[in-house]
């Protein structure tokens, strides 16, 4: 298999696999390193392919079914896990983070966490890491944008993230 061969495998990869495929994963299954398969996606970005590369690995963006709000937040790290916690427990995914930068302007995170197991996940690697989260850069304020299958699932977001004190609100 030649390097165009495989970028056009990848892409099918993706396009049919139910979440995010980690770069490790990908190596594995075309029996090259793992920087090799980050060169292609970084081609396959360059080409006009929209892949997302989230704390678990690459993904798609796929229409949702549902409601698309953002929700702008401030807590410290120490509160980031049940925050996230009280989105996904509402049914809701949490598809990213952005902080307004004083230097680079908007910040975007992807995240894609859509269950307990997720932020879990998220959580660990991030501790793993000794990653600090995006909104420490801008004192705990950022945006989350959410994917919810209905309004009351919003609501109900909003209602757990104002209990827990870390909703912005007028």
């Amino acid at each position: 298999m030649d390097a165009q061969e495989r970028r056009q495998a990848i892409a099918q990869r993706l396009a049919q696999a139910e979440g995010p495929v980690s770069a490790a994963a990908l190596a594995r299954e075309f029996f090259v390193s793992r920087q090799i398969i980050v060169g292609d996606v970084a081609l396959l970005r360059a080409g006009g392919m929209d892949i997302a590369a989230t704390p678990r690995g690459y993904v798609l963006p796929r229409e949702s079914g549902g409601l698309v709000r953002t929700l702008a937040c401030r807590h410290t790290g120490e509160q980031m896990e049940a925050e996230l916690n009280a989105i996904v427990d509402q049914g809701c995914t949490v598809i990213d983070v952005i902080v307004d930068h004083p230097i680079y302007g908007q910040l975007t995170g992807p995240l894609q966490l859509s269950s307990r197991y997720d932020v879990g996940q998220f959580v660990a690697r991030c501790r793993k890491e000794s990653a600090a989260p995006l909104s420490l850069l801008t004192e705990g304020i950022h945006l989350h944008t959410v994917s919810c299958p209905d309004e009351d699932a919003f609501l109900r977001v909003r209602t757990a993230l104002k209990a827990q004190g870390v909703l912005l609100e007028e």
